[in-house]
């Protein structure tokens, strides 16, 4: 069993250019963080090329982007594509973040092409799901997750998992100050690691890296990396204060 401790930061639509690299700079400068743990923040798409810039060649920090298009070029307006994600050197990107679902409809059928597009040109992918909160009050959260694991990375094989990282959203705990328990994480993620098995093989459920997206922050990160099926988070609101980023990396 080799999973990767992961801190991942998605800013959403927050900085400035100004203070995105300023962000980045004390997370870089600061060297009580655990070497071990990946790190990857996620900036808005104008300032991925100077983060990507500043972070250089800090040992285990990438860059990522919160999106990308499931069309590789063409007349899409406002949309940015995998290929140009790679051509600024972009390592990650984010796709079905509850966000993208809930406000752009975005189906798994554009979830698919998305990876599918992501994996073509070499960028690591972080995959998001989770359940709303009338499903997880009427007892469908694990069915939901299931549906939603089963409806995308169906379309994959077991060596793009390689390059996939799986991120649960409860989204009843996002942007609220609610957190699910660690107990309900570690449910939630033992779960997810046996419908991988299931599609794929016990090898391949024990690898893949499964991180916990809902209000993690430097108070709770502790108690919920110490769950034996969390193997790091996908911070929001959090990841904008480097003090607090920090200690959420060395939460293990």
């Amino acid at each position: 069993m080799s999973r990767k401790k992961i801190v991942a930061g998605n800013w959403k639509m927050n900085t400035s250019l100004n203070e995105a690299i300023y962000l980045v700079q004390q997370i870089s400068k600061n060297k009580n963080t655990n070497s071990e743990v990946l790190k990857i923040v996620f900036p808005p798409f104008p300032f991925i090329t100077e983060v990507a810039k500043t972070i250089n060649n800090s040992a285990n920090f990438y860059t990522g982007a919160q999106n990308c298009s499931e069309f590789l070029n063409g007349a899409y307006t406002g949309e940015v594509s995998a290929l140009m994600l790679q051509s600024v050197n972009c390592n990650y990107v984010l796709v079905g973040h509850s966000e993208r679902r809930q406000y752009f409809n975005e189906t798994n059928q554009q979830l698919v092409l998305k990876i599918k597009n992501a994996l073509q040109h070499s960028i690591n992918v972080i995959f998001c799901f989770g359940e709303k909160l009338e499903e997880r009050k009427g007892t469908t959260h694990f069915t939901t997750v299931e549906k939603q694991l089963n409806q995308v990375l169906s379309h994959f094989t077991e060596t793009d998992l390689h390059n996939i990282t799986l991120a649960y959203e409860p989204i009843w705990a996002i942007g609220t100050g609610e957190t699910a328990s660690p107990q309900q994480a570690q449910d939630m993620h033992a779960f997810v690691r046996k419908t991988i098995a299931n599609l794929f093989s016990t090898k391949a459920a024990n690898n893949i890296s499964i991180l916990y997206g809902g209000s993690c922050n430097a108070q709770n990160a502790k108690q919920l990396f110490a769950c034996a099926d969390v193997d790091g988070g996908l911070i929001g609101g959090a990841s904008l204060k480097a003090d607090d980023f920090c200690t959420i990396i060395n939460s293990f």
